[in-house]
C-alpha cells in the first residue's frame, strides 16, 4: 500500500526532472522542443500506464462510451478557452513586459515546419499531457486524497515545471489551462474529453489563430 501512494510522487518528480529542463534551455540543438516534448510525454505516460494497470481499462471505457457527445464537448471547451486567452491577450497589452513573453512562446516555433508541430500536437503532445496530467496524476491523486486535492496538487506541479521557463506570459498561460482542464476534468471524468480540448486548442493557439 505503501509503494502505491509513493508512485504517483516518483513519476512526479521524474516529471519534473524531465519537463524543467525542457524549459530551462527550449529545446537542445539536434534535439528540439518540439521532439523533446514528444519524447518526454510518450514516456511518462508509458510509465503511467505501467504503474497503474487499471488505468488503460478506464482509458478503454472511456473511449466506449458517448465519444461523439465527447469529442463535441472538448470542441467547445477549446473553443470557450480560446476566446478566454484572446480576451486576456487584449488586456495583457497594457503590460510592458506582455510582448516579449507572448513572442517567446511563439519562438518555440520559429524554423520549425508548422506540419510537424501539429502532427506532434495531434498524436502526442496533446493527448499526452491530458492522459499523464489530468488521466493519470489528477485522478490518482483525487482517489487518494479528496476530488480537489488532486486536481490543486496536479495543476500546481504542471504551473511549476513551466516556471523554470522564466516567461511570466507562458506561466500564467499554464495556470489558466491547467485550471481550466483540471476543472474539465473534476465534472466529466473524461480523459477523451480532455484530449479533445487541450489539442484543439493548442492547434488553433499556435498554428490556425495565433496571438502573435
Amino acid at each position: 500500500m505503501i509503494a502505491e501512494r509513493f508512485r504517483p510522487w516518483a513519476l512526479m518528480a521524474l516529471a519534473l526532472a524531465m519537463f524543467v529542463p525542457l524549459f530551462v534551455t527550449g529545446g537542445l540543438p539536434g534535439f528540439d522542443f518540439w521532439w523533446w516534448m514528444t519524447t518526454n510525454a510518450l514516456v511518462l505516460v508509458s510509465l503511467a500506464c505501467f504503474s497503474d494497470k487499471k488505468y488503460i481499462d478506464i482509458l478503454r471505457e472511456d473511449l466506449s462510451q458517448n465519444a461523439w457527445k465527447k469529442i463535441g464537448m472538448g470542441l467547445a471547451a477549446a473553443v470557450l478557452l480560446y476566446f478566454v486567452f484572446a480576451a486576456g491577450n487584449y488586456l495583457a497589452q497594457m503590460f510592458p513586459f506582455a510582448k516579449s513573453g507572448i513572442a517567446g512562446v511563439y519562438g518555440l516555433k520559429h524554423g520549425i515546419s508548422s506540419a510537424r508541430i501539429g502532427f506532434l500536437m495531434l498524436l502526442v503532445i496533446g493527448p499526452g499531457e491530458e492522459i499523464l496530467w489530468r488521466g493519470y496524476f489528477q485522478r490518482v491523486f483525487s482517489t487518494a486524497y479528496a476530488p480537489f486535492i488532486g486536481l490543486v496538487i496536479a495543476t500546481f506541479f504542471y504551473v511549476a515545471m513551466h516556471i523554470a521557463s522564466m516567461n511570466i506570459m507562458l506561466v500564467v498561460a499554464a495556470a489558466v489551462c491547467g485550471g481550466f482542464w483540471g476543472l474539465l476534468y473534476l465534472k466529466y471524468r473524461s480523459v477523451l474529453l480532455n484530449v479533445v480540448s487541450h489539442t484543439a486548442w493548442d492547434i488553433a493557439v499556435f498554428l490556425l489563430f495565433p496571438f502573435s
